[in-house]
């Protein structure tokens, strides 16, 4: 099949039965692979490869939708970020801790330090 893509419905659902209504018409296609309902924006978004056409006639059945965009579902985006911050954990502990040196560091993490961290020697 094709790429992965991330579709923006506009949606005017009011209450839960609504939401799930939407939701179980528009998870009955093939090629989804999440979604979800912005209750407060009303919106729904779609990542997977079905046509965003078909998700748009789903969800005007339970009332007015309008198609807000479509686009490269950018799952590789927060594969890409979550292993650049798992590397600066690793940099942040091998500077707190170095087997080599004779002094051993203690770290301090704080949020406002991460990922350079508080070291103190003793």
């Amino acid at each position: 099949m094709g790429d992965s893509k991330k579709v923006v419905i506009k949606v005017e659902v009011h209450d839960g039965k609504q939401k799930r209504k939407v939701l179980k018409a528009v998870s009955s296609l093939s090629g989804i692979d999440s979604l979800s309902i912005d209750m407060k924006d009303q919106k729904l978004t779609v990542i997977g490869v079905a046509d965003p056409i078909c998700i748009l006639h789903k969800v005007r059945k339970y009332g007015h939708a309008e198609l807000l965009t479509v686009g490269p579902a950018k799952d590789d985006d927060k594969d890409k970020k979550k292993k650049e911050e798992e590397e600066a954990f690793k940099k942040w502990v091998e500077a707190c801790y170095n087997p080599c040196m004779a002094q051993r560091y203690y770290c301090n993490p704080t949020i406002e330090e991460y990922p350079a961290g508080g070291c103190i020697i003793l």
